[in-house]
Parts: C-alpha cells; structure tokens; sequence
C-alpha cells in the first residue's frame, strides 16, 4: 500500500495506542533486560521526528500533517518537523530507557511510511 493510501486509510487512534504500546515495550523490556532493574547511567531525554514528506500547502500535505498531529506529535521550534517527546510517557531520567521507548516507536511509524526518526539528548 503506498504511503498516500494509508494516510487516508489509517486509524490514527489505533496507530497511536499501537506505537504507545510498542514503545512501553521496548522501554520495560530495555530495564528487564539490560539493566535489571537498576536506573544506573545518565539522564536525558529522547523524542521521536517526523519530517513530512508533502508540501503542506497541497491536499496531500494537509492530510499528512493532520494526521501525524492525531498521532500526538506537535511542530517543533523549527517549523519542519513534528516531534513527540518520551513515547513510551516513562517517567525517570535514564536516557537509556527513554531511547529505547522512542527508537521502538520510531520503527513502527516507518512500517507505516512515515519518516520518524528517534533522537536524545543528555541532561
């Protein structure tokens, strides 16, 4: 299915509780696995990017941003892209975790065609 004909077709509400739960996924899996447990490393944030692929000013560019914004993201300081912050909504300071959370959710949007990029910082 091309990316035009699942942005018309898709349930955003859907996707959403989708890329949600497959960053909470993620996230709990990383602390299980990795860390056992412990919030040990540096704090941080991570967030995922998605950079649309139409103009915004045609038909198609409309409907893409008014989906990616049903889907929580919020355009950023730049004006080019939308971000959502902590996907997996883990509420501690490891970076680890959060970019675990976000790199999972990044991943399921691209399934879906859209080009999401995860990314992080430290504190």
């Amino acid at each position: 299915m091309e990316y035009i004909d699942t942005l018309k077709t898709v349930n955003t509400t859907e996707l959403k509780t989708q890329m949600s739960d497959a960053a909470v996924d993620a996230t709990n899996t990383y602390i299980k696995d990795v860390l056992q447990g412990e919030d040990a490393f540096a704090c941080g944030f991570a967030w995922v990017d998605i950079y649309p692929k139409f103009k915004g000013n045609t038909l198609s560019g409309r409907m893409e941003r008014k989906r990616i914004r049903e889907l929580g993201f919020e355009l950023d300081y730049t004006g080019k892209r939308f971000s959502l912050w902590n996907p997996s909504k883990s509420y501690f300071q490891n970076i680890d975790w959060k970019e675990a959370g976000a790199r999972a959710a990044a991943r399921f949007l691209k399934f879906y065609g859209f080009n999401a990029y995860p990314n992080s910082r430290l504190d």
